[in-house]
């Protein structure tokens, strides 16, 4: 949508969820429609600004790019923010700190949730 072709190969991605480590990937609606297709058990995030009009003012101190390239954007994201119902969290980043704490929060969570036990673990230690 932004006229960039960006990938994270699907090996890859297996490996780094199958050592225990946390991914954590920066992609578009798109991607993680595909993604979440592909390869479920993963966690999703959206992340909205504020409001429309901080986004813009976001990008304006980002981009030295010509207006029009900020209009396209922010119509994709309107877009975008369209989609927000098909994840599983929203952040809404306000206060980047707070924002931060609160995907933290999620990270540590789903390490808790039941599925992400062993149930051979479970066995060996308390079912001998």
């Amino acid at each position: 949508m932004h006229g960039e072709l960006y990938g994270t190969a699907r090996k890859r991605l297996e490996e780094i969820m199958n050592s225990g480590v946390d991914a954590i990937l920066d992609i578009d609606v798109q991607g993680a429609m595909q993604l979440k297709e592909k390869l479920p058990g993963g966690v999703y995030i959206f992340i909205l600004p504020p409001s429309l009009e901080i986004l813009r003012e976001r990008l304006e101190q980002r981009m030295a790019n010509v207006k029009e390239e900020i209009e396209k954007r922010l119509a994709v994201a309107l877009e975008e923010m369209k989609k927000y119902l098909e994840y599983d969290y929203v952040i809404v980043n306000s206060i980047f700190e707070d924002a931060f704490k609160e995907l933290e929060s999620i990270i540590i969570a789903n390490r808790a949730r039941v599925e992400q036990i062993s149930s051979e673990w479970i066995k060996e230690n308390f079912f001998k």
